[in-house]
């Protein structure tokens, strides 16, 4: 390592860091920090009067609501899940595991309005899964219970393949040696795999819950769009928008913005936590 100007380091022999970390720099800019620095400049040029106005409206409210409760439950059911289907494929061998595994990535590769038709077909009251769960008086499609699902299945590899490798990392000799000296599978589970393995279900949480509050694809078809019910607040943004009500659209996503950036910082903080309790435990 070679120590350059301002403490920079030389990563190795290979020339190019400056030009690497220029276009890094500048990548990073034009992609992420111009655009917010539009949206915080758009944002600003509204009263306090008129963001307080958009802010509290009662519609806004309710797509507040029901973004940020949805994808926080949505996450929660991931979590749970995504750690049990990644348990199975790392730890049991069986037939059709491989395909199963393959199908994990399938929301990646799907369009979201795919994924959002297909699911509005499949629970829809004449869906062959919405007919049955009607039978049982349960509605999905239409209600927020569809905003839930569909933000499930675009979330659950999130979990699934943040959880994978600290599965396959985990050493099954401490395992075997907790089992000989007398504990139980529970309590093998709790004092070596859970801690191991906590700080990437809280990444795959994360990406979850990241991906749920923005997601609009998947959302629209299931949903309905009701509003006051079941609209989420990225569709009142594209309403804005329609309606070029561009400063209203953009205080929403300022609003959005905020409220995800604060949500995630308490989630790292957790995630932070969870290490330095791994790290101290591991001593």
């Amino acid at each position: 390592m070679i120590e350059m100007p301002g403490g920079f380091r030389k990563p190795s022999v290979l020339p190019g860091f400056g030009l690497t970390f220029g276009f890094t720099t500048f990548f990073l800019s034009a992609v992420v920090l111009l655009p917010l620095a539009a949206l915080v400049f758009k944002t600003s040029s509204l009263t306090w009067p008129e963001f307080a106005g958009i802010l509290l409206d009662e519609r806004a409210l309710a797509s507040y609501r029901l973004s940020f409760g949805a994808a926080l439950i949505a996450a929660v059911v991931n979590a749970v899940f995504g750690f049990i289907v990644a348990w199975s494929l790392v730890r049991y061998d069986f037939p059709g595991r491989r395909l199963i595994d393959a199908v994990i990535d399938l929301p990646f590769a799907l369009p979201t309005a795919v994924s959002g038709i297909a699911l509005a077909t499949v629970f829809s009251p004449t869906g062959w899964l919405g007919q049955k769960l009607a039978l049982a008086g349960v509605q999905v499609a239409y209600t927020w219970v569809g905003v839930v699902v569909a933000l499930i299945l675009i979330g659950l590899p999130f979990v699934v393949r943040s959880v994978q490798p600290a599965l396959v990392e985990v050493q099954r000799d401490l395992e075997d040696a907790a089992e000989t000296l007398g504990a139980s599978p529970w309590q093998v589970f709790r004092s070596i795999v859970l801690p191991a393995v906590m700080p990437a279900i809280l990444t795959g949480f994360t990406l979850a819950f990241a991906r749920g509050i923005g997601e609009y694809g998947s959302v629209v078809f299931i949903s309905g769009n009701l509003p006051f019910k079941t609209e989420i607040t990225p569709l009142l943004i594209v309403i804005k928008l329609e309606q070029y009500d561009y400063n209203a659209a953009a205080a929403l996503g300022f609003i959005m913005l905020v409220m995800s950036f604060v949500m995630l910082f308490a989630i790292n903080l957790v995630q932070t936590w969870a290490r330095r309790r791994q790290v101290a435990a591991g001593r």
